[in-house]
């Protein structure tokens, strides 16, 4: 065969023709050969070129058509379209295409030979396209060209059976432009070459009457590519040719839309109608070849059409009635595909809404769901290629963002997931989208999940860019509120990660335009009920969203953003409230919460330019590190990290407040337990001991379950903790003893935390959940936030008021100062220095700042003397602030560092009693601070204050307590409430405290009572005249609450000493437990929170655990409900007591309490034996019932209650007071009676008698007047029934609150608490009268509505005021004869002196804490410790606790 030149001949074609003036053909040449004599290749080239050039200048209405018969003929040969020269059939194809341009409309060939020249086309010469450097590249183009412009592939319609080549034709034309065979230049011709594939695709859809099946899902498999996991294997339903997803290619997500992409949407946008049908048409295949294929699996068994089960957990549709998992994979697909049409092209959806709101009323639940999950992202505007990348909340991240920052994120410029509707669905399709909207009814948690999710997105893309109605926006965010307290936890957990998916703009616009965290029923306060959950997948979600959501806000708040504070502001209280609730699984979450998100540890992510030294100062660094565009030469971290945990204070309330304070004290403690548990781990030495090995093994394991009693699976903590002590990894113990350094900075605790961290990791034999272990406790015994770093931020703030952080860091440091004093080693210089310089004097007066320094100051001087400042004007700095100190509270924190500091403390204290005595003129400059002075040099120095003992009596009691010199303005007040203290009544508050100071200090026990008793005397006159001090009765009304509360709160301090507490009598213990039921809300309050802190700390003997039982008629809600969480908790802890030693005698504390309610509840002054008044007093019996009683001390109750109807009453003998107990007794035991039936618990007989207190119990000698009187009975008709309808009202009560699911939250406080008010009694005043009961009927006394939580007036309450202290010594039987009477024991409790003594008055335990020091501690802001809910009761037993042995004894009534 002749050589040619390929080169040559594909040059040698122009585009312009010259002109013919001949009508028809001129070529002549042969072009078709008989076998065996074959024309050259070169010559064939040449004819076919010269054919087409000529045939391309002519034009249709110029020419003979009979002139091309010959050359069609030619052209259309075997020879011709089969050759197997590329060249030829390019040259040839040419020729064919001008043919049928010259002779349209009608071809001059059969349709046989169409099929063939089609056939080249189609298969040969248009895919050829996609190689540009093929040698006849122009050729194909031009084939391309001209099948488009001239249209003339509509013959491809009426040749028969030619459905492949027009499946070819669309396949090969999206492979190409899709990049399937991708040339090097093929961008240069890549728009032109689209256009005419386009229009010759368009053409055929238009021109066809019907479409072939594959062709459709060519054209709709494009709309999937932008989607690379779901393009693979979907261009046939058939799945025989699916490709195999690539794993690697799972995570890809293309930049731009594709060609092929543009081209089919350009069809269906082009022809809209016909591919509707067509589209609806697939659609509907692939849900019969879905359901037909589920019901082929079914043999032999007939199918139901009935809804399965929608509420279903482990499987959803049962395999037989569902469709299959390929089934499901080609669902999934063509709803992917829905999505992406209606971005592209939504006209071709006008039939396929319809369909797809039909399978939201479908029966199998799979389908119902990809429909809800569909029409949720068609709305949105979401494609197949998913959402964009949701927002990141990084509450570390730094500068923080802001509302005002741009809207537009960067997530959203990807075109391909950003979303994009074209028109409102909304408006567009209104019936299918109530139909959408209703699916939130649907009784399928999956549904309803899906529906959630998809509301979500609708909010968060804005229905995808183009917006919706305020009206529609409303609903589907109380919708989503809604869907947050839904029933199922699939439900409740979607709806929050939907929340977590919001950008911070749109929380607070969108979410927060229903309300903040403190609105009811707004997404945000539903959400904050979620942290509460009962599920703990639930909670772990929702505290997550509800931290990051709150750090991220954080420099917002700090700006003072308002819209973001009232928003997200109580988010942390909210977070802190959950530790409430005593679950050990929500404690370990708070650790990580706090440390991770609220404040977390690698906030702000830069590092410091400036290295801190030792002693606080600050050195340059010669390096400069950056981070991003933040120049850390103008940042200081620890100043923005002290920042953070002072905003995090200020935005927290008080009961959370008390969380986070607690959280810090706990670290110190924790610390001390970690670091002798570091000890015993390296004494273990892996297992491998040469010495005492059982005591090593025995003091490790008590270690071990002391932390692992932290965790809710406490087996498996101890089992970490083990494997860690094995490991012995040295490096690891001290990387923690780092960590709770007070010395190491905050760098070094963070790298310290991260280093161990990666050590855990890497170790091969450490157990998967060591961390799990190990980071919660490292967290809570690392110095994280009472940091050496945060220090002088902190006390910056404090000074400056920065952002109004000035409250928070005055708080902060007296916290430090008062449980952490030693991270103030390398500041106390500075602070000392400060205070030097803001010394006062008679003509300057101290900044108000100042007391806290002073209060450091004096915390750290206790631990750490030698390091106080001890040169001449620090002293004098100090003894003018014990002189002209403003407020007092500063005087005596500068007498505490001079007594704890001073070498010269004597002569100091001489010279400074002589100062305040000499000339002492009431009103004078100084004069409060004169009198803190003396009151704590009372306390530090008795023996140099004794040499001026009758100066300072005149001054504290002549010329302070008996003198009244306030006038009063209002003489129809008598007793009313103030938050501020004149100087009049601070002054008496100071002389108090001298007195009581000098009791306190008093080392002479032969001479204590002289001393002591005329005190008592005076706080005892103060308690029961409600503050009235003199006869003359001209005291201020806002003195009285006052001098009330700090009679009261002094009574109990000395109370914690064994010797002073002997002169406290029964009489005035009545009268001191009476002010629980003070009128005012903030007097009551007061005292009960220090009564608990002294109980919990066991510093008060157990008869003080009777006071809290007579809040059963508190009106606030608040005090109420936290006391009785406390009386459980502290019997809770009793019984862990008791398991843990069941031997010991610390096991009825609670129980014995009884006997002293009753005698408390007979002395009470508005007790009257009437029926309607016992019903009353019943409501004090119940609220101990059910605070305390369990089915195993029920039985020892009921007998204590049995046995005060055998004694009389030893605190003021007579008849009357013995029938107060009697008739209480009676009324007790039918209490207890009808709540064992309630119960249906079992009350037994004990074997022997529990001793009652000789001091408040005779007993009857007499056993006739004995028999008479335990036969008698002494209640009055009506009382049972009055007892019986309280007791079932009470246990409905209880039973409601427990049917409440704590887990999930609960409604607005205030709004709980006004719920709650309505069920108790109002307490009765003086003045009461006899109301009139019909006969044969039980009434339950009526409940009134309470006034406020604030105060309630004195005839709203349960004691009349008629209170007197009988006259006498006020020394008696001690008290612990009285405890010990009290069959097997109580607890031991632990006086102010350190004493820990037990029923036998046996000395436990000695501590060598000063009176100094814990003045100190006493004296500061009330230590709130908050009081976790009980953990739950025992399991119940019938046997009764304090029984000792023998058979099961009777029933006892």
């Amino acid at each position: 065969m002749p050589a040619r030149n390929a080169g040559s001949t594909t040059t040698t074609m122009a585009l312009d023709e010259p002109q013919h003036d001949s009508p028809g053909l001129q070529f002549n040449e042969p072009l078709s050969w008989r076998a065996g004599k074959p024309i050259a290749i070169a010559d064939l080239l040449r004819r076919l070129q010269a054919l087409s050039k000529e045939m391309k200048g002519m034009e249709q209405e110029e020419n003979e058509r009979e002139s091309f018969t010959t050359v069609a003929k030619e052209l259309a040969s075997p020879n011709l379209l089969g050759h197997k020269d590329k060249g030829v059939r390019a040259w040839t194809a040419c020729c064919l295409v001008e043919i049928l341009r010259l002779c349209a409309p009608d071809a001059p060939y059969t349709g046989q030979q169409l099929k063939e020249i089609f056939k080249l086309l189609i298969t040969d010469i248009l895919p050829s396209i996609a190689d540009s450097s093929n040698a006849y590249n122009q050729q194909h183009l031009f084939v391309l060209h001209s099948l488009a412009q001239v249209k003339s592939i509509v013959l491809l319609t009426d040749i028969p059976s030619s459905e492949p080549l027009m499946i070819a034709l669309f396949t090969h034309f999206f492979d190409i432009l899709a990049g399937s065979s991708k040339s090097s230049s093929g961008e240069q011709y890549g728009r032109k070459v689209e256009h005419n594939m386009t229009s010759i695709l368009v053409t055929m859809v238009d021109e066809s009457a019907t479409l072939p099946s594959e062709v459709v899902d060519v054209i709709v498999a494009q709309f999937l590519r932008t989607d690379p996991r779901a393009i693979n294997g979907f261009t046939s339903k058939t799945k025989k040719n699916a490709a195999a997803v690539d794993e690697k290619q799972s995570t890809l997500v293309l930049k731009e839309l594709q060609t092929a992409y543009d081209m089919a949407k350009t069809i269906c946008n082009t022809c809209p109608e016909k591919m509707a049908r067509y589209i609806s048409q697939y659609f509907n295949d692939v849900i019969v070849d879905a359901s037909s294929s589920s019901g082929a699996k079914v043999t032999g068994k007939k199918v139901s059409h009935r809804r399965n089960s929608d509420d279903l957990d482990d499987s959803d549709m049962d395999i037989t009635s569902g469709p299959t998992e390929e089934d499901i994979k080609e669902l999934h697909k063509v709803h992917q595909l829905l999505r992406e049409l209606w971005r592209a092209c939504p006209a071709v959806l006008q039939n396929v809404i319809p369909q797809l709101e039909a399978e939201l009323s479908a029966e199998n639940v799979h389908l119902r769901s990809l429909a809800t999950e569909t029409f949720g992202d068609i709305v949105s505007g979401i494609g197949a290629a998913g959402l964009p990348p949701p927002p990141t909340l990084d509450p570390a991240a730094y500068p923080p963002v802001s509302l005002s920052d741009s809207v537009n994120s960067v997530l959203n410029q990807n075109i391909l997931t950003k979303p994009s509707s074209p028109q409102p669905f909304p408006q567009a399709h209104p019936q299918a989208y109530a139909s959408f909207l209703g699916r939130c009814h649907d009784k399928s948690p999956i549904i309803r999940a899906a529906w959630t999710t998809g509301i979500g997105r609708i909010l968060t893309t804005s229905a995808g860019g183009v917006g919706l109605a305020q009206q529609q926006e409303e609903r589907l965010v109380n919708d989503l509120a809604k869907m947050m307290g839904d029933a199922d936890e699939k439900v409740r957990m979607a709806a929050v990660k939907v929340v977590g998916t919001f950008s911070f703009r749109d929380v607070v616009i969108k979410l927060g335009s229903s309300g903040g965290l403190d609105k009811s029923g707004s997404v945000l306060a539903t959400l904050t009920e979620r942290v509460r959950d009962r599920k703990h997948a639930v909670r772990v979600e929702a505290m997550g969203v509800l931290a990051g959501l709150w750090g991220v806000a954080a420099g917002s708040i700090a700006n003072g953003e308002e819209q973001v504070i009232s928003t997200l502001g109580a988010a942390p209280s909210k977070i802190l409230d959950t530790y409430y609730a005593n679950d050990m699984e929500i404690n370990v979450l708070l650790d990580h919460v706090l440390y991770e998100q609220l404040l977390p540890l690698s906030y702000p992510p830069i590092k410091a330019k400036n290295a801190k030294l030792t002693n606080g100062h600050v050195q340059k660094s010669k390096d400069t590190q950056t981070n991003g565009d933040v120049e850390t030469n103008q940042i200081d971290p620890d100043k923005l990290r002290a920042e953070r945990i002072l905003l995090f204070t200020k935005e927290l309330d008080e009961k959370a407040k008390k969380v986070f304070f607690v959280f810090q004290a706990r670290q110190r403690k924790l610390a001390q337990v970690m670091t002798v548990y570091l000890q015993r781990c390296e004494d273990y030495n892996g297992g491998i001991m040469d010495a005492h090995e059982k005591e090593i093994k025995e003091h490790l394991a008590r270690l071990i379950n002391e932390f692992a009693k932290q965790f809710p699976d406490s087996s498996k903590a101890s089992e970490c903790l083990w494997k860690f002590a094995k490991t012995h990894d040295r490096r690891s113990y001290q990387l923690i003893r780092f960590c709770m350094a007070p010395e190491s900075d905050y760098r070094t605790v963070v790298k310290a935390i991260k280093e161990f961290t990666k050590r855990v990791e890497q170790s091969i034999t450490a157990p998967q959940d060591l961390l799990n272990v190990l980071i919660p406790l490292l967290y809570r015994v690392s110095i994280l936030v009472y940091n050496r770093s945060h220090i002088p931020s902190i006390m910056d703030y404090s000074r400056t008021d920065e952002k109004s952080l000035a409250g928070s860091a005055h708080e902060m440091l007296r916290d430090i100062s008062t449980h952490s004093p030693e991270v103030l080693k390398s500041h106390v210089q500075e602070i000392c220095k400060l205070l030097q310089d803001d010394a006062p004097n008679a003509k300057k007066a101290n900044d108000t700042g100042a007391v806290d320094n002073l209060k450091a100051c004096a915390s750290y001087a206790a631990k750490y003397s030698k390091e106080i400042p001890k040169d001449r004007k620090f002293v004098q700095a100090m003894t003018n602030f014990a002189l002209y100190g403003t407020p007092a509270e500063a005087a005596k924190y500068a007498v505490t560092i001079i007594m704890t500091a001073s070498d010269r403390k004597e002569m100091l204290a001489k010279d400074l009693v002589h100062k305040c005595v000499k000339g002492f003129v009431y009103g004078a400059e100084g004069f409060l601070s004169r009198l803190a002075t003396i009151s704590q040099l009372m306390l530090l120095a008795p023996t140099q204050v004794n040499q001026e003992s009758d100066a300072i009596s005149d001054i504290a009691i002549e010329e302070i307590l008996l003198k009244i010199r306030t006038e009063i303005t209002d003489a129809s007040a008598s007793y009313e409430w103030s938050s501020t203290l004149d100087a009049e009544c601070e002054a008496k508050c100071w002389a108090l405290k001298i007195l009581v100071n000098r009791i306190r200090s008093h080392s002479e026990p032969d001479t204590l009572s002289e001393v002591a008793e005329p005190v008592y005397k005076v706080l005892s006159n103060l308690i029961t005249s409600s503050g009235e001090l003199l006869p003359s009765k001209d005291t201020p009304s806002t003195h009285k609450p006052h001098l009330r509360l700090l009679a009261a709160r002094l009574c109990l301090k000395l109370c914690r000493k064994k010797e002073t507490d002997s002169f406290f009598p029964p009489t005035a213990f009545n009268a001191l437990a009476l002010m629980a039921q003070d009128s005012i809300i903030q007097v009551r309050s007061s005292f009960l929170q220090r009564l608990k802190k002294y109980l919990g700390q066991q510093k008060l003997p157990q008869r003080f655990y009777t006071v809290p039982f007579l809040l059963a008629f508190e009106p606030s809600v608040s005090l109420r409900s936290d006391t009785t969480t406390w009386i459980r908790s502290r019997a809770a802890q009793f019984y862990a007591l008791k398991e843990q030693n069941p031997s010991a005698k610390a096991n009825i504390v609670m129980e014995s309490v009884f006997a002293r309610l009753i005698s408390l509840l007979a002395h009470h002054p508005d007790f009257d034996s009437a029926a309607e008044d016992l019903i009353d007093f019943a409501r004090y019996i119940l609220f101990y019932l059910h605070s305390v009683a369990t089915e195993e001390n029920l039985s020892l109750i009921y007998h204590i209650a049995q046995r005060v109807k055998q004694m009389r009453d030893a605190i003021t003998p007579s008849a009357k007071y013995d029938d107060n107990l009697y008739h209480l007794s009676d009324l007790a035991q039918l209490i207890i009676r009808k709540f064992e039936d309630a119960h249906s618990w079992s009350i037994q007989a004990l074997p022997g008698k529990v001793r009652l207190p000789h001091s408040l119990f005779i007993e009857v000698r007499d056993h006739e007047e004995a028999q008479q009187i335990a036969e008698r009975n002494y209640l009055p008709e009506g009382v049972e029934e009055g007892v019986e309808g309280l007791v079932k009202t009470s246990m409905r009560a209880a039973k409601n609150r427990n049917k409440k699911r704590r887990s999930e939250g609960h409604e607005n406080g205030d709004e709980r608490g006004s719920k709650r008010a309505k069920q108790l009694p109002i307490r009765k005043g003086p003045g009461k009268e006899k109301r009139v009961k019909a006969p044969g009927t039980a009434k339950t006394p009526k409940t009134k509505k309470r006034k406020s939580d604030v105060e309630v007036a004195s005839s709203e309450r349960r004691r009349s005021g008629r209170v007197n202290v009988s006259g006498g010594r006020y020394a008696e039987r001690d008290d612990d004869e009285d405890d010990e009477e009290m069959g097997e024991g109580v607890a031991a409790w632990e006086y102010e002196d350190g004493a820990i003594v037990n029923i036998d008055g046996e000395l436990i335990d000695e501590d060598g804490t000063s009176d100094g020091d814990e003045e100190e501690a006493e004296d500061a802001e009330e230590e709130k410790e908050p009081t976790p809910k009980p953990t739950p009761k025992p399991s119940p037993k019938r046997a009764a606790s304090a029984a000792k042995g023998g058979s099961k004894a009777r029933k006892g009534r």
